[in-house]
């Protein structure tokens, strides 16, 4: 996707910006960094300055009824899109680019300037609150699509906002918890999303509410001006999480430039007149918010343009389109699709009511199609809806849709085992019916052991958005064939995981917001993984995971029929051309995602087995077969070395592999560089 580039270039606003500055006195300037509101940067009419509005969330329009009256009316409705998560399951980022487009339609027609999103954490605990809002375990996926998302919106005329920066994984208590991690592992797995937002034009980016080796990462200057501002070379609008700066004096010198929602406790004017805070840094930072302001072309124009009203049709198609592609079949006894004579039996949870993940994300949506509805839609008298059915009714179905949901939410994170109840009930109707399909929503992996091997199919469906069960339900007769691929692992027991034992020993999970949490002392959570989260760290462990990442099932089958490079050596600064044909073996048109991994055979430092560094969408009809290519470039055989603090390529063999899965490598061949 190409970059986006502002309509005002850094130089021109920034020269504009520093004119303005000029004018301002030291109170203005004061209160300027601090946000207004809860949900505005402070406006000087005076100045040309307007109220800047920013909206949660990624996937739509967090509507907000009580805010502040006077200053922005709420748009009526907003389209409840797929979780972000769901939209990493389609491996698709020209999708991804419609999304975000789409949604940032939605911020123009509303008056919106600044989208609160996207937000890619990596997905490396599977009790994480938050993993709905993410993209996935891999630092290469995640690239890919925040690289489409963010242009996408930002082709709008609405700034995206990537967060949370840095190693925000865990909702537990989530303002005291403080992430340990190495510098290989920060560069290796928990940047490259960043660093691919960056590139892609990202004009905010917000800190997160942990801290990172000691250091609250909305006042470090490690994490602001060492990473962000110097690694990755931001330059743009950085503002920190609500409510996560504790040290005002810190934030003044850290390279932050907003704090939000504001105004602190501590007077900044009164900081600076006393000599304990330096002018030029709240200079630095009021010029900082106006030039990403200036660039974007808020200080020109009506954010409010009704030309990108009256879309909501090819938005909802949009999101239909997204839970399509984005639903995985995890397993399939041959019962799906279920064929046109099949009367099944419809119960469990969120049949009348949309399953959706809580706290900032959330987006009430408008029409809901919810999944009775969808299934009335789509199968009429062959599906009957009983609440509790008994033993009989379910054995004497020709087949059995179970709804099973969970609640996610910022603010605190969800066990992954399903409590022991519900998990009984599962168990026991797969047993009495082998054609038992148990359809999940859900923002991330739950405990599936159980019923995985007594359940005909089993589909991951997420969070949908407001009309995502309508493609639920063509999935299950057929009319489309599933084609997701899940962007993260599903452990058999979380004890599996490199995440297990975050939690401060002799503690366990809450449920609801804490209002104890600052009482709460703070807590070390080791990354001592290092760079082997998920499927890197199953397979170094030699733990087979219930699911793969990369896994999903289709309708039909494709044969891997040859995997080739164009020559055997090649120069580490050369560029490796990969070829891979694929065929539909089956009897149905479908897609099917082509993974390409390499592993360094010879590294001086450990290595994972397997890293993703190449995927491709390919629909096929029924015996046609199509060759993808891939270009591997210097950097796709890098790492970050921890005693030079530098990316390297070493000469030596790699491995180049293909598959359907992280699970599923179908070829292999080597390669040499020199």
């Amino acid at each position: 996707m190409t970059p986006h580039t502002p309509e005002i270039s850094y130089e021109s606003a920034r020269t504009r910006a520093r004119d303005i500055l000029e004018k301002m006195s030291l109170k203005e300037k004061a209160d300027f960094v601090q946000g207004y509101k809860r949900f505005f940067i402070r406006p000087y009419p005076q100045y040309g300055i307007p109220y800047i509005y920013m909206s949660d969330a990624s996937q739509g329009i967090h509507l907000r009824p009580d805010l502040e009256k006077g200053l922005f009316e709420q748009p009526e409705k907003s389209v409840a899109y797929p979780c972000i998560l769901m939209l990493a399951s389609t491996w698709d980022p020209e999708l991804a680019w419609e999304y975000a487009r789409s949604v940032g339609e939605e911020c123009r027609a509303a008056g919106i300037h600044v989208l609160l999103g996207p937000a890619f954490n990596l997905y490396r605990n599977a009790q994480c609150g938050r993993n709905f809002e993410y993209m996935g375990e891999d630092p290469y996926l995640v690239s890919r699509m925040v690289s489409a998302f963010v242009p996408g919106v930002q082709s709008t005329g609405t700034m995206a906002t990537i967060k949370h920066f840095i190693c925000n994984n865990t909702d537990f208590y989530r303002r005291r918890s403080n992430s340990i991690v190495s510098e290989r592992a920060l560069h290796e797995i928990y940047l490259p999303g960043f660093k691919a937002g960056v590139d892609a034009g990202a004009m905010a980016v917000m800190t997160s509410y942990n801290q990172l080796n000691g250091e609250w990462c909305g006042q470090s200057s490690y994490v602001i001006n060492d990473l962000l501002r110097g690694s990755l070379g931001f330059k743009w609008l950085v503002m920190s999480d609500w409510t996560s700066v504790w040290d005002i004096k810190k934030f003044l010198s850290s390279g932050q430039d907003l704090d939000m929602p504001g105004p602190s406790v501590e007077n900044i004017q009164e900081l600076v007149e006393s000599g304990q805070a330096g002018e030029e840094d709240l200079d630095r930072m009021v010029s900082s918010i106006m030039t990403a302001c200036i660039a974007m072309g808020f200080y020109d124009r009506d954010q409010k343009d009704p030309s990108y009203g009256g879309k909501d049709r090819e938005h909802e198609t949009i999101a239909l389109n997204t839970a399509r592609e984005g639903t995985v079949l995890l397993k399939n006894n041959g019962i799906l699709p279920l064929s046109p004579d099949t009367r099944f039996l419809a119960f469990g949870d969120a049949l009348d009511t949309i399953p959706e993940g809580g706290g900032a994300a959330t987006v009430e949506g408008y029409g809901h199609i919810t999944l009775k509805d969808a299934l009335t839609a789509e199968f009429g008298q062959r599906v009957s809806f009983t609440p509790d059915p008994d033993d009989e009714e379910v054995q004497n179905a020709d087949a059995v849709l179970l709804s099973v949901a969970t609640y996610d939410s910022e603010g605190w994170d969800r066990p992954f085992n399903l409590p022991r109840e519900q998990d009984r009930y599962i168990q026991k109707i797969c047993a009495l019916n082998p054609n038992t399909i148990v359809v999940v929503n859900s923002g991330s992996g739950i405990n599936m052991s159980a019923c995985n091997t007594a359940a005909g199919a089993l589909i991951y469906g997420y969070y949908p958005g407001q009309n995502g069960f309508t493609a639920l339900a063509e999935i299950l007769s057929g009319k489309t064939n599933p084609s997701g691929k899940l962007p993260f692992t599903i452990e058999k027991t979380f004890d599996d995981s490199p995440a297990q034992g975050y939690l401060p020993e002799g503690e366990e999970l809450y449920h609801g917001w804490p209002s104890d949490e600052m009482d709460h002392p703070v807590f070390d959570i080791r990354y001592d993984e290092g760079i082997f989260v998920g499927y890197r760290w199953y397979q170094k462990k030699g733990i087979q995971p219930l699911y793969p990442f990369g896994h999903g099932l289709s309708y039909t089958t494709f044969e891997y029929l040859d995997l080739s490079t164009d020559r055997e050596r090649y120069s580490r600064d050369g560029k490796v051309q990969v070829h891979c044909r694929i065929k539909n073996s089956g009897e149905r048109p479908g897609t099917e995602i082509v993974q390409l991994y390499i592993h360094d055979r010879q590294s001086s430092v450990e290595r994972p087995p397997l890293e993703l560094k190449g995927f491709s969408r390919v629909f096929l009809t029924p015996g046609q077969s199509a060759e993808v290519s891939f270009t591997l470039e210097n950097r796709d055989f890098a790492f970050w070395h921890p005693e030079t603090k530098k990316w390297t390529v070493e000469p030596g063999r790699f491995t180049i592999s293909a598959g359907a899965s992280s699970g599923d490598i179908r070829l292999s061949t080597d390669i040499t560089l020199e």
